[in-house]
């Protein structure tokens, strides 16, 4: 694992950049809906609720930063997953995540709601 002190600054510049992007819960729900395979902007549109123009928009801040890519075929666009590894950071903060609230569930009293 790259320490900080091994890292140059335009890495740790695009670190942070891969972070801001995937800061946003609707753009998290479109890498999701794509972790299955190529989509089409309507395809995603409908299974995450949202609207044509904002699942266009936010697809394309994914692919300006490398996380998605495009193919035309006719009339239609077609997205897909271009850096696998974020699901494998997704996966470590889920897991974190799913850890969090075990603890804190498990500090709750008997009688209280579960998550």
């Amino acid at each position: 694992m790259a320490t900080p002190e091994s890292l140059n600054p335009e890495s740790m510049e695009l670190i942070a950049r891969y972070f801001r992007v995937l800061g946003d819960a609707q753009r998290l729900r479109i890498l999701h809906c794509l972790q299955t395979g190529e989509r089409t902007v309507g395809e995603i549109a409908e299974s995450i609720d949202a609207t044509h123009s904002n699942v266009s928009r936010h697809l394309g801040l994914l692919r300006a930063n490398g996380l998605v890519a495009r193919r035309q075929a006719g009339n239609h666009a077609y997205f897909e997953i271009a850096a696998p590894f974020i699901f494998a950071l997704c996966d470590i903060v889920c897991s974190g995540t799913r850890e969090r609230l075990a603890r804190e569930q498990a500090l709750l009293p008997g009688d209280a709601p579960s998550v």
